[in-house]
């Protein structure tokens, strides 16, 4: 382990940070007793207080217990748009001493097929939007692949003030009433008022399980305790030096890591004030910056593109901003020319991944590099290592990055051979391959340079190219088709489908149709942008599909334009 970070390392944070060794829940209490009225969050100029949240998170748990029958290590699937129902709906989960299962909005009934099966969840918190998606999983009593109940809300419930910031549709929909067997109305759960039982996980107990997609296709749950989860809730705060005083904006999606620990569990562990928005919208996150004196924003590299490019950025009274942080893709060094000069501020770049619950890197509030990840945080031990070899590289060479640290995960759900392949075990420590290669430079920091597996990065979107092509091998036209990344100047990395189409479908289906086919069958983020038919694909001695060979021409595209 290389200790040359520590010369940089931020003079107010400690070297070794100890968290509450509590289940996450007793953060909601903690903040409750101490500032019952202060708001915890304002949606769309709506406030709700610390007092307010932990009530109604326990009105849900009891619901979730009595009627629901959700017990101890349930996994409960929360299936929402940013949201005071989301958050809501996880500290319920977790007050009922069950499991978070959160789900990407995006993502659609065939594949949300697979997380009800893979974590045998039984119970759904889903909002009215995309309850159809998830109502063909709804047969109570059926097998081990169906839910027994699923709760809907509707986020208008919680527009309880007038507001003149842009409410988007969906957010403003009036609620409408579901009927039938297992569904439950958010609003008829909570006037229940039911009280639940006694909070009895511990910080070895499991808490979250994001999920994340792998080579395979099949996306796996990342177990997560109260004990991994409380690291990255704390650390955060810590070394950005967060206080009661800080105002933060959720619009990074809660579902993520990144925006679940950064501007959720921190925030409330924090005692501070988050401002949420369902959707990025450049406008109304400055009329909020504004208006409540945000100091924080975290954003991806897309939305800080968006936000100094709007025209009418001088119209608003940003001074109050201290730091816009983020991560997922390397901020260009252009756009963070423009950030510095418009508003003064540097991008703080971070890494993290699911595996880690959000961060083990990051950049020195007051020494940050650009286009880099940071330095390894709190308790962490990353190496960039010899693939093959595990021999720690000197500065300048490129390897894999492997960390060590309180906030990896416990493994992944039921996938034993898996987890074993995720970790290796050197100097008697645990590290957790991440895929990434990497380098140092002669101070610690840490650089990006590619990805060891074949993942493609989308507007901080990780799309895996096996799972869109089995999506694609089910269009009735294709015959293969191989997904590769193609540069996108706004969303870094796009994706790219080449595609042979099957013989008496040449010329009868045009690109486009792939195109639209794609929306109709998956995420939005993993759909190929484009579309190119070839006559085959590259292939090795063995069969196997040469994707790399398809990439590094695609590369060499790029550079020539």
């Amino acid at each position: 382990m290389s200790d040359r970070h520590f010369a940089f390392w931020p003079e107010h944070a400690p070297r070794h940070l100890h968290v509450p060794e509590t289940n996450l829940y007793y953060n909601v209490e903690v903040s409750a007793a101490r500032f019952p009225k202060k708001p915890f969050l304002i949606f769309y100029d709506t406030p709700i207080t610390f007092s307010q949240f932990k009530q109604e998170t326990e009105d849900l748990a009891g619901y979730l217990e009595q009627v629901c029958g959700v017990k101890k290590g349930d996994r409960v699937l929360l299936y929402m748009q940013n949201s005071p129902q989301f958050m809501i709906g996880y500290y319920a989960i977790l007050r009922a001493n069950a499991v978070v299962v959160p789900v990407n909005p995006m993502n659609l009934t065939g594949e949300l097929k697979h997380y009800v099966s893979d974590a045998d969840a039984k119970v759904a918190l889903v909002s009215q939007e995309l309850y159809p998606r998830m109502k063909p999983m709804l047969n109570p009593g059926g097998d081990e692949s169906s839910l027994d109940h699923i709760v809907v809300a509707a986020y208008s419930d919680y527009l309880r003030q007038p507001t003149t910031l842009n409410v988007p549709d969906f957010v403003a929909a009036p609620r409408v009433r579901i009927e039938g067997a297992g569904v439950s109305m958010w609003a008829d759960a909570m006037a229940r008022q039911l009280t639940p039982g006694p909070l009895t996980a511990g910080p070895d107990d499991l808490c979250v399980m994001p999920y994340t997609s792998g080579t395979t296709g099949h996306p796996k749950g990342c177990m997560h305790t109260h004990r991994t989860t409380m690291y990255n809730t704390v650390s955060g705060g810590v070394w950005g030096q967060g206080n009661q005083g800080t105002v933060s904006m959720a619009v990074l999606p809660l579902f993520h890591v990144t925006g679940m620990q950064g501007v959720m569990n921190g925030v409330i562990f924090g005692g501070s004030t988050v401002v949420l928005l369902p959707r990025w919208d450049r406008d109304a996150a400055a009329e909020c910056v504004q208006r409540y004196r945000i100091t924080g924003l975290g954003l991806i590299t897309a939305m800080v593109v968006d936000f100094v490019s709007n025209p009418k950025l001088d119209q608003y009274d940003l001074t109050s901003l201290r730091r816009i942080g983020g991560g997922g893709a390397a901020m260009p060094q252009a756009v963070a020319d423009i950030l510095e000069k418009k508003l003064g501020l540097k991008y703080g770049e971070g890494y993290g991944m699911s595996e880690t619950n959000a961060a083990t890197h990051m950049n020195p509030p007051d020494r940050s590099k650009k286009q880099c990840l940071g330095v390894p945080v709190f308790d962490v031990d990353a190496r960039v290592v010899d693939p093959h070899t595990l021999q720690e590289l000197p500065p300048g060479e490129t390897g894999e990055i492997i960390v060590s640290g309180p906030q990896v995960m416990v493994g992944y759900w039921k996938n034993p051979d898996a987890t074993r392949d995720a970790f290796v075990e050197i100097d008697g420590k645990r590290f957790l391959r991440t895929g990434d290669l990497g380098q140092t430079d002669a101070e610690g920091y840490f650089f990006f340079v590619d990805r060891l597996k074949r993942m493609i990065n989308a507007a901080g979107f990780k799309v895996w190219p096996a799972e869109v092509e089995a999506l694609l091998y089910q269009h009735t036209a294709v015959q293969e088709a191989c997904i590769i990344a193609a540069k996108d100047a706004k969303r870094g990395e796009t994706v790219k489908a080449f595609v042979v189409l099957k013989k008496d479908q040449a010329g009868k289906v045009s690109e486009q149709e792939i195109i639209d086919w794609s929306h109709a069958n998956m995420a939005a983020y993993k759909i190929p942008r484009i579309v190119e038919f070839v006559e085959a694909l590259p292939k090795s001695g063995t069969g196997k599909v040469m994707w790399r060979e398809l990439q590094e021409k695609e590369n060499a595209r790029a550079a020539a334009a």
